[in-house]
């Protein structure tokens, strides 16, 4: 798919599937057939710009990541490495994202939102339910906090390695 290529990112299985099927555009879906669009490139971006900014303005740094640098740059240097280990996210709608391939098919959906992360869904056609039509979530979350780490670790108040 050429949106991969465009954006570096690997839509997961349901992901690509969904949009194989239907792109809803408008609000806060993006246009994955615009390849050059800087709403796309910016919701990328966004799960490690958050984490950057708890870093700098909310005082966010876990205690495995060792001392805090003083230097601005070295502190971001240290969260691109750490951030640039964890599961790529992928932009879905608005700060909804899905993880990239390989995680495989049922994948949660996650609202991300710096380091606030919260279980939208416990996968795409559940989280389109709940997002679109709120009467109709109303079974347990199956999704643990070792889904996914550490975007899930963070939705579950856990320590971030």
């Amino acid at each position: 798919m050429a949106a991969q290529s465009a954006y570096s990112v690997h839509f997961g299985t349901d992901h690509r599937e969904f949009l194989s099927e239907a792109l809803p555009v408008g609000d806060r879906w993006l246009n994955w057939r615009n390849l050059d669009d800087h709403r796309i490139r910016a919701a990328v971006c966004w799960p490690f710009q958050g984490v950057l900014f708890d870093v700098e303005a909310n005082a966010f740094w876990p205690a495995s990541w060792g001392e805090k640098p003083k230097d601005e740059d070295a502190r971001r240097r240290v969260v691109e490495a750490r951030v640039g280990l964890w599961p790529q996210l992928v932009p879905l709608y608005g700060h909804r994202y899905l993880p990239a391939d390989p995680h495989g098919t049922r994948a949660p959906v996650l609202s991300v939102y710096q380091t606030d992360v919260i279980v939208y869904g416990d996968d795409l056609l559940d989280y389109l339910h709940h997002e679109f039509r709120p009467g109709e979530h109303s079974h347990a979350t199956r999704i643990t906090a070792s889904l996914l780490p550490p975007w899930t670790l963070f939705a579950f108040g856990h320590d971030i390695p």
